[in-house]
């Protein structure tokens, strides 16, 4: 996808030189746009480091994930210049494991605009605009990261965001794919969305042509 969003920015004085005719070479496309909102609701971060001027793109996902997180970094590529990697934790023992892969971008002042509008306080928020920034590939990314299928019925989990956020996904959904999304209490994590069994099927449609092969157990059958 040729057609860009945001443009090369004045490059901070705080970036080494050695970087900086390939960071001010970066543009996000719209691919990468999609990926990076469908991400943002689900799980990536977007992450200013103490003393940083400039945020990055973080991708983790577990390790049965691994092609998941290779598909994105394929995506983000020009971003990255370390591929994908293992994270490792510790038992009580002291025995290490290996608990998932992720890798994350440079930092960049297009990322620190986008964390402008994502991220308050810290937190991640849902933008009252955010159906501007929705379309069927950053929807299927959401659904890859926090979508689950049972029993035909699909639940995305919401954990992190208010009722009022929730409304404004709710809003934004029907707005732009006129799906009818609804949300529950989960014990005492939060709110899950769900959609009946009629706007799963709707919605497995809208996105299975951006569903990679790894992640297509989320999808309805037809």
């Amino acid at each position: 996808m040729g057609n860009t969003v945001g443009s090369s920015i004045e490059i901070s004085n705080h970036w080494q030189k050695k970087w900086i005719p390939v960071k001010n070479s970066l543009v996000l496309t719209k691919e990468q746009h999609a990926v990076l909102v469908g991400s943002i609701l689900g799980d990536g971060t977007l992450r200013v480091g103490e003393g940083a001027v400039n945020a990055n793109f973080k991708v983790e996902h577990g390790l049965v994930q691994k092609d998941y997180v290779i598909w994105k970094y394929n995506i983000f590529k020009p971003w990255v210049f370390t591929e994908p990697k293992l994270s490792y934790r510790y038992r009580n023992t002291g025995e290490q494991y290996a608990k998932s892969w992720w890798f994350r971008t440079v930092r960049h002042p297009i990322l620190a605009q986008l964390r402008k509008r994502f991220y308050e306080n810290g937190k991640k928020i849902v933008p009252l605009d955010i159906a501007n920034d929705l379309n069927d590939l950053a929807l299927a990314v959401w659904v890859m990261d926090d979508g689950s299928l049972n029993r035909n019925h699909m639940d995305i989990s919401t954990y992190s965001f208010t009722l009022p956020e929730i409304a404004i996904l709710i809003c934004a959904l029907k707005s732009r794919f006129d799906l009818e999304a609804r949300y529950y209490r989960d014990r005492n994590k939060g709110f899950r969305m769900y959609f009946n069994s009629g706007d799963t099927q709707k919605l497995s449609h809208i996105i299975r042509p951006y569903v990679i092969p790894a992640i297509k157990y989320k999808l309805t059958q037809s």
